[in-house]
């Protein structure tokens, strides 16, 4: 896997229990018990996509005495949105191309067919 942050942070969100976590993360601070409590899986499993999340930068785990929170980065996601945003406004301006072509084509049609 390459390790640039725009792979690394797809790879992470490629998983639906990594975008699961890290929506709950969007409410604010978790354990890794508070996290794992909605699947049915090990705390182990779950400590391996934190692990994956931890490594794209997509959480931080802070120290408050032997609690060990869990927090929502938000700079990678705003890096792969920004990444996004500027392929869809290209993809905006050829869909708009495409319709006014289409629309061309159709007024030329229906000129031949009342001539």
């Amino acid at each position: 896997m390459a390790d640039d942050q725009l792979s690394l942070t797809f790879a992470a969100l490629a998983d639906p229990t990594r975008r699961a976590i890290l929506a709950r993360l969007a409410e604010g601070e978790a354990t890794v018990n508070d996290l794992a409590e909605p699947f049915e899986m090990s705390l182990q499993a779950v400590s391996k996509h934190l692990k994956v999340l931890e490594r794209a930068g997509l959480i931080s785990r802070g120290r408050d005495a032997q609690w060990r929170p869990c927090r929502l980065e938000t700079a990678p996601l705003e890096g792969a949105s920004e990444w996004i945003d500027r392929y869809r406004a290209r993809w905006t301006d050829r869909f708009d191309r495409l319709e006014r072509e289409i629309g061309r084509i159709r007024r030329g049609q229906e000129g031949h067919e009342h001539g």
